[in-house]
């Protein structure tokens, strides 16, 4: 099957799942951090962060959300050393002692969220790492898994996911295709 996979309404029913899932798991969301991992993750940290804020009134969204640059720590440099160094911003209150949820798009091999954990033992010591992806579409190469997930879809290797943001893109879309 290839096409639109979800619609923007259902990523925003997502979302607002995955913020509700976020606040029970933790007990609240006194605590917790929320890094995008740039370019899709970061909107969606953010899209993320005003749900936890309605559903926790005292949650400052703004300053509970940052973006996580993985760009040095990816283990695939050699194939493409030329890669534009992104930018890395923690909430002003850091990491440590924290719930870090990091925030991706496509949960796909596991690669790009082993290299998120190296950028953050590099910034600080959280209580715990959780992971929150809007796509899981399999093929995991690492033992890692996502705490919560907005859609499984199951692909084949030669499956591409492409995720559309209205911040990137101008559109909200999930769109399955075929190839590379």
């Amino acid at each position: 099957m290839t096409g639109t996979i979800m619609g923007a309404p259902d990523i925003a029913r997502a979302l607002t799942r995955i913020a509700h899932e976020i606040v029970e798991r933790n007990d609240g969301a006194e605590d917790i951090v929320l890094l995008g991992i740039p370019t899709r993750g970061l909107p969606l940290a953010h899209r993320l962060a005003d749900r936890i804020a309605h559903v926790e009134p005292s949650f400052d969204a703004e300053n509970s959300c940052g973006a996580l640059d993985i760009t040095m720590y990816r283990d695939d440099l050699f194939k493409n050393p030329t890669r534009t160094i992104g930018v890395t911003s923690v909430p002003q209150g850091g990491i440590d002692g924290r719930v870090v949820v990091l925030v991706d798009d496509v949960f796909h091999t596991g690669r790009t969220i082993r290299a998120a954990l190296d950028a953050i033992r590099d910034i600080g010591r959280p209580r715990s790492v959780q992971l929150a992806a809007l796509v899981d579409r399999g093929h995991r190469e690492l033992p890692i898994r996502a705490d919560f997930v907005g859609k499984n879809i199951p692909t084949s290797r030669s499956e591409r996911v492409d995720v559309r943001l209205e911040e990137v893109d101008g559109e909200d879309a999930v769109i399955l295709r075929k190839g590379p």
